[in-house]
């Protein structure tokens, strides 16, 4: 057993961090508050962790726990200037936050080290350390979903109207969305620079909300006690589940406003959307017999 934890830590790594990523997308969207916002919150915590470490030598738990302070401060406040805006016009708005924090980690100097990134963040935070955080995060976010609490939550996702109707503060519970996806994406990224002792501005960019998205369908199916899921069908939707629908709208967006090279964006966006449902479309049969899902009448 030992011997393999030894031979792949990293996974085990990998794994751990990318569960926390995608419950700061889950936890929102289970509030019906539709945010990728806990990618660029990563970004900020992967660079801050890096860089309180490197400049004051600060110890890895209370890295992470600063950096879970400051990333949940500024999701709050991301949430008090878009908490207004709903469904794909949201969701534009948390990916533009995403891309923001990529390009101010690129332009950010000897702050954040440039393309280049920040390297040789050691650390006494190690992978037991990273396990426990992550166990204590699983067991505060499945507290949540009982009891009055997780009610209330329902109620917010599933008919805000009726919940504000009884007396339920439905912008109250969306900035707690904010805050707790901030809160978790800094924790995923801090805890991601303290293995690993090194960020650049490609580990924060769009593609992880590529992979958020997979394991965020997953998380929330998991989490539906009453559709009662098969794995083999949270696989097979996690796989067939719309694609290009945030890329598409904002690659419009940008033609709209003029902005330079837009027409190549659009081109590059909607070659990707082609080749992505080629993909899906060509072996969603395929994956549906190989995971016993066959269509039936």
């Amino acid at each position: 057993m030992m011997d393999f934890f030894d031979s792949n830590v990293v996974l085990v790594q990998a794994t751990f961090i990318g569960l926390v990523l995608a419950l700061s997308v889950q936890v929102p969207l289970r509030m019906g508050v539709f945010s990728f916002a806990g990618a660029g919150s990563f970004g900020i915590g992967a660079y801050l962790a890096g860089i309180i470490t490197i400049k004051y030598e600060t110890p890895g738990i209370v890295a992470v726990l600063i950096t879970m302070v400051v990333t949940a401060v500024i999701g709050l406040l991301l949430g008090l200037v878009i908490s207004r805006l709903a469904g794909l016009y949201l969701a534009m708005a948390t990916v533009a936050f995403d891309l923001i924090i990529s390009v101010l980690a690129i332009n950010g100097g000897e702050l954040t080290g440039g393309p280049t990134g920040i390297y040789g963040v050691l650390s006494d935070f190690g992978t037991i350390h990273l396990v426990i955080v992550t166990l204590v995060v699983l067991a505060l976010v499945a507290a949540s979903e009982i009891g009055r609490t997780g009610r209330r939550v329902d109620a917010v996702r599933d008919d805000p109207e009726l919940a504000a109707s009884v007396g339920i503060s439905v912008r109250r519970y969306r900035l707690v969305a904010f805050v707790v996806s901030g809160a978790l994406g800094g924790a995923a990224g801090a805890m991601n620079i303290l293995v690993r002792s090194t960020v650049t501005p490609q580990d924060i960019g769009f593609g992880l909300i590529v992979l958020a998205r997979p394991l965020t369908v997953l998380l929330c199916l998991g989490a539906d006690r009453r559709g009662r899921w098969t794995r083999e069908e949270m696989a097979f939707l996690s796989w067939t589940r719309e694609t290009g629908v945030v890329a598409a709208a904002l690659a419009g967006l940008m033609v709209a406003r003029d902005v330079p090279h837009a027409e190549l964006i659009v081109t590059t966006v909607a070659l990707a959307i082609i080749v992505t449902l080629a993909v899906q479309t060509t072996t969603k049969m395929w994956l549906g017999r190989r995971l016993g899902l066959d269509e039936r009448d």
